[in-house]
């Protein structure tokens, strides 16, 4: 099975930008979709971006549309989420997630079955 580690949370002003990283090990994302979802205290985890390995489809949470990009490096083994303009409302821990969904299934945290610790994101105003 893919092991998950997230990586380059941190803290970060209002406005600001963080690179996140998702990398595996053990076996490569081929075959997989990679989600994004975020989790702040008290609160459901939400979905926030997804993409499938092999091709083109990603998918945005309403809250991320226009600021946050995930992206894929196939040399290196890794996904990214490229976020931007940070605003408080984005604290929060970050995971990184894999599986097999439909399209229309990517905000569905359900549809992942292998996940990441997190990596924390703090938004300060």
């Amino acid at each position: 099975q893919v092991q998950l580690v997230e990586s380059g949370g941190g803290l970060v002003q209002t406005g600001g930008s963080l690179r996140l990283s998702c990398a595996a090990s053990g076996r490569t994302f081929v075959g997989y979709s990679i989600g994004w979802f975020r989790q702040a205290p008290g609160k459901e985890r939400d979905f926030v971006a997804a993409i499938r390995w092999n091709g083109g489809n990603t998918a945005y949470g309403d809250p991320v549309k226009g600021r946050f990009a995930v992206s894929k490096d196939f040399a290196k083994n890794m996904v990214y989420l490229q976020m931007s303009n940070l605003n408080y409302e984005d604290t929060a821990v970050y995971f990184c997630a894999t599986g097999h969904p439909i399209t229309s299934q990517f905000h569905n945290p359900q549809a992942y079955n292998n996940w990441g610790r997190g990596t924390q994101v703090t938004v300060s105003s």
